[in-house]
């Protein structure tokens, strides 16, 4: 995707790609999850490699950050935001990030819609933002103050240690998630504050060692 491509037009691509693999939303409100399409790794005939809980249970010992993923669908009401840990760089030159989103959920397609989202970097104090912003049906925005990103107008979460505003550059499928790529516009960061982890179903924190 260019960038002289306009966010609309970013937007469009996006909303065309999910309806070719039968992932977006019908237009306009509500924005119900979509049904859970047949999704398979492997064919039916063949035993699947892993079992899901195991695969859950070993992959929880990587440590993760978290983010909150927003943008602002103006078409749908204003913001829209999800709590996302499937989050990470991808490229310096050009920049390029990349988050990942289950086929399922109903907020990535008003983030499709909107064409741009913001990453918000979560600090070591804000689990609960973080459990706010992964809750499915509620007003995420309700009491949580934000500000528009300079470049997209995605809300910027006050207080995170780290923010990068980006315009969508490219959706890919990846079995049961979405890879998508943000192409970088801007980006700030405070000179300090710990970050918020999680590691095998919990939430944790840096913790500094005295030299």
């Amino acid at each position: 995707m260019g960038a002289v491509m306009g966010h609309a037009g970013m937007a469009a691509t996006a909303v065309r790609y999910l309806r070719s693999t039968g992932t977006a939303a019908a237009a306009g409100p509500p924005y119900g999850a979509p049904p859970r399409p047949a999704l398979r790794a492997v064919g039916e005939d063949e035993r699947p490699p892993v079992a899901p809980a195991e695969f859950r249970r070993v992959l929880g010992h990587f440590a993760s950050g978290v983010t909150v993923v927003t943008a602002h669908d103006e078409a749908g009401g204003g913001p829209a935001g999800l709590a996302c840990q499937s989050f990470a760089s991808l490229s310096l030159d050009p920049p390029l990030v990349v988050f990942m989103v289950a086929r399922t959920s109903a907020t990535w397609p008003r983030i499709a819609r909107a064409g741009a989202f913001c990453v918000n970097v979560l600090g070591a104090h804000q689990d609960a933002l973080c459990r706010a912003f992964a809750v499915s049906g509620s007003d995420k925005f309700a009491g949580v103050a934000h500000t528009p990103a300079p470049v997209t107008g995605s809300p910027r979460l006050a207080s995170v240690p780290a923010w990068i505003d980006c315009t969508i550059s490219a959706v890919h499928t990846g079995g049961d998630h979405l890879i998508v790529v943000g192409r970088v516009e801007a980006l700030g960061a405070a000179e300090d504050g710990d970050p918020l982890l999680f590691h095998r179903g919990r939430f944790g924190r840096f913790e500094r060692s005295e030299t």
